[in-house]
């Protein structure tokens, strides 16, 4: 797991350079013109897909959904999807649920498109389009690498669809490898502020939302802490009230506007007595006790970086914690579920 945290520089940086390669399946779906875009994807994807949904909403103004699988494995429905984009998003590309929707979605009309790192999966060649991710093999159970680059690449493939350039992506290789070494001190201090905490919950808002949801998921499966992700804005709607002075709080702050959504949520959250650890470009400006700065760029990609140190504190705490983060109890690296 940390050799491929580390890794993540690189590979963005051959992200970056097939950026073409992306970009024609971008052509297609803007000559598509879709009225509505629907996400299918499963755990860490699913996260990543989250991230989507607020690229497409803000850059594209399209609407988004999330899918259900089970309506069409379980269910048996095969709704009418005719204009509308279905983007299946899989690291491995061998879901059966995932290949299902895929396959249906085809069949009702749907414009379809796989984001996977896995080139010739049975995902990618059932769908229309296809990007990879280019991340390698991921030999640790933890997606890290592959989740960043599945970010990467959905932000290239969206930012292409409304005729960008990528431009704010250029920079992310040096970013990150400034963020994974400049943060270190960092992170090994909340490792050891949080290595016996028993109640951890995680929250940001905007893009930033997807972030505190990987957080969340990471922490569970390489630590076994039950961590809890929520939305700031969902958080004040009632979870807020289970937060005390023996809750951990992680704050995903970026410096935009979801940045500044969170200030409110952290005034309750420090009302409530909770420890909080900042993380982002908008660390510096959080109300926290303890923050991991990272290097500021747009927005819409702060989550390519912000979730770095979070890989980094998800491998600390499990390894103080006495886990295995390569090998995490009752899990597989190819989860297959309908």
């Amino acid at each position: 797991m940390r050799a491929e945290i580390d890794q993540q520089p690189d590979i963005f940086a051959d992200l970056l350079a097939s950026r073409e390669e992306i970009a024609r399946a971008a052509a297609r779906i803007a000559a598509y013109r879709p009225r509505f875009v629907l996400l299918a994807a499963r755990g860490s994807s699913d996260h990543a897909a989250l991230y989507a949904k607020y690229l497409i909403e803000v850059l594209l103004q399209l609407p988004v959904g999330l899918a259900s699988p089970s309506v069409t494995t379980v269910y048996g429905a095969r709704p009418d999807l005719t204009g509308v984009l279905l983007i299946s998003i899989s690291q491995s590309g061998g879901s059966p649920d995932l290949l299902a929707v895929t396959e249906a979605g085809r069949e009702r009309g749907a414009l379809t498109a796989s984001v996977t790192n896995t080139p010739g999966s049975p995902l990618d060649e059932a769908a229309e389009l296809g990007v990879h991710v280019r991340a390698g093999t991921e030999h640790a159970v933890a997606a890290t690498k592959t989740y960043t680059a599945t970010l990467l690449a959905l932000y290239l493939l969206i930012d292409a669809v409304r005729g960008g350039t990528g431009q704010h992506a250029a920079g992310l290789p040096d970013l990150a490898a400034a963020a994974l070494r400049d943060g270190r001190a960092a992170v090994e201090e909340a490792v050891q502020r949080y290595r016996s905490t028993e109640h951890l919950v995680t929250t940001g808002r905007g893009y930033s939302s997807a972030t505190a949801a990987e957080a969340a998921l990471k922490l569970a499966e390489t630590s076994y802490l039950p961590a809890r992700a929520y939305s700031g804005a969902d958080l004040l709607h009632g979870p807020v009230a289970a937060i005390d002075a023996d809750t951990a709080v992680l704050a995903l702050c970026s410096s935009g506007a979801g940045g500044a959504a969170l200030r409110e949520v952290l005034q309750a959250i420090h009302e409530r007595g909770a420890e909080v650890c900042a993380i982002g470009s908008g660390a510096a400006a959080a109300r926290a006790s303890h923050r991991i700065p990272v290097p500021d760029s747009a927005e819409e990609v702060a989550p390519v970086l912000e979730v770095l140190p979070v890989q980094r504190l998800a491998l600390g705490l499990a390894l103080h914690r006495g886990g295995d983060p390569d090998s995490p109890r009752g899990l597989r690296k190819i989860t297959r579920t309908r």
